[in-house]
């Protein structure tokens, strides 16, 4: 028997007892449906996540510096005078120009900011629990800078200019918006020119810049519902000691080296009784998020792969069922002739095509659920990846093969006469 007729012998076993067949096959398509779909749901994800820590910029260093001065003020109440160590920074990183290309502070401002008759003290907002999305206006998020801001946070000027040097030299009050900011206190107004009140200080609005997120990211994201302000503007606007700073790294392979290079400066700079240092890189988080997400796919794909377990289980089971009942057959099959190696191929084919169309439909359900998980999570359209499916039917098909070894080695060992006597 060549393998086109053991195919076809096959193909008319499974299609004589569909039934059967459907239900023997359900436990592959559970598992590779359930396989598929958590797969392509965790690289969305990570794809998502990546999305993210791009609009934000790569290659970044994040350095903090913490001082622990307080004394009292004016009115009784403990502040930090800790150092601003950002003028010793902001002159070593410029020593490291082989290796970054940016740095700046990113240090909270608080101030309430007013324009007309809109007062981000009076904004309220949350979260639609049902949709999933933000309801109101989320107050922006001022911050104390440099003029190498956008270079650190991958931001480019849409409107009017960034902040310069001269502003910083000068203690110019003036800001820069985010798109989203612009858009809550200016509508679809040019607010380049314009003058927003911080604290009841003016501050010229002088650029804005291009939105880093779009469509439902954006409504659910503050990352553009920003204020920057030259770090010179602490003057009139008052604040704690700037502890959070950004440095750029050139590329890639400049991260490591500026970290260490920082880290060995810091060191040497902060009085470590009245303070501390810590510098991190975002490619470092990147690189921890990316393994735990691989060994919680590898967790939920192990549990959902016990459906293929169970599902190869009843693959052997009904292959066993089926060498019993056509033992007879067998039997005549060996007396004129038939090799073992006949019986093992025809009863291997036949297991693995019942995984193999298994596989098939489970493929076509994993991508159905791919695509709705994508949607209800991310808002997104996510596709399970071409190695994905490749490795998904050929899992199914070498499962078949795996279960089926046994009942087809059973059916090769009966012996012809024995077979024969068979009811």
């Amino acid at each position: 028997m060549n393998i086109r007729q053991a195919v076809k012998m096959a193909w008319k076993s499974i299609v004589g007892k569909k039934g059967r067949s459907a239900l023997t096959m359900l436990g592959v398509i559970i598992g590779i449906a359930a396989v598929m779909t958590i797969v392509a749901t965790m690289n969305g994800y990570t794809v998502k996540t990546m999305e993210q820590y791009s609009a934000m910029g790569s290659n970044k260093i994040n350095v903090s510096i913490y001082s622990y001065v307080y004394v009292e003020d004016e009115n009784g109440n403990m502040v930090n005078a800790g150092k601003d160590y950002f003028p010793d920074l902001y002159d070593y990183c410029k020593s490291l120009s082989e290796y970054v290309v940016g740095v700046t502070p990113e240090a909270y401002a608080n101030a309430t900011v007013v324009y007309g008759t809109k007062n981000s003290d009076n904004f309220e907002w949350g979260w639609d629990d049902a949709t999933g999305q933000m309801t109101g206006q989320r107050p922006p998020r001022l911050y104390y800078a440099s003029d190498q801001y956008s270079i650190c946070n991958n931001l480019t000027i849409s409107r009017g200019r960034d902040i310069s040097e001269l502003d910083i030299e000068r203690y110019n009050q003036i800001c820069v918006m985010g798109s989203q900011a612009a858009e809550v206190f200016f509508g679809s107004a040019n607010p380049v020119g314009k003058a927003l009140q911080l604290n009841g200080q003016g501050f010229e609005v002088v650029g804005v810049y291009a939105p880093r997120l779009t469509g439902a990211d954006a409504q659910n994201s503050s990352i553009d519902n920003i204020i920057i302000l030259p770090y010179t503007a602490r003057r009139v606007l008052g604040g704690e000691p700037m502890q959070e700073f950004i440095v750029k790294a050139r590329d890639n392979a400049s991260v490591q080296e500026a970290t260490a290079r920082l880290q060995s400066f810091l060191n040497g700079l902060v009085d470590q009784s009245t303070g501390s240092s810590w510098v991190s890189s975002d490619n470092q988080w990147q690189q921890s998020m990316n393994e735990q997400m691989a060994m919680i796919s590898l967790v939920l794909g192990g549990i959902a792969a016990i459906s293929l377990l169970v599902g190869g289980i009843g693959i052997m089971n009904i292959m066993l069922v089926t060498v019993t009942e056509r033992t007879r057959e067998i039997g005549i099959r060996r007396a004129i002739g038939a090799q073992r190696s006949s019986i093992v191929t025809q009863f291997l084919i036949e297991a693995a095509m019942l995984c193999g169309i298994g596989g098939i439909i489970g493929i076509l359900l994993g991508t159905l659920g791919s695509r709705v998980a994508g949607q209800l999570l991310f808002q997104m359209t996510i596709y399970p990846a071409a190695w994905i499916t490749l490795s998904a039917f050929s899992l199914s098909v070498a499962l078949g093969v795996i279960f089926g070894i046994y009942p087809a080695a059973k059916a090769a060992k009966l012996q012809p006469v024995e077979a024969l006597r068979a009811e």
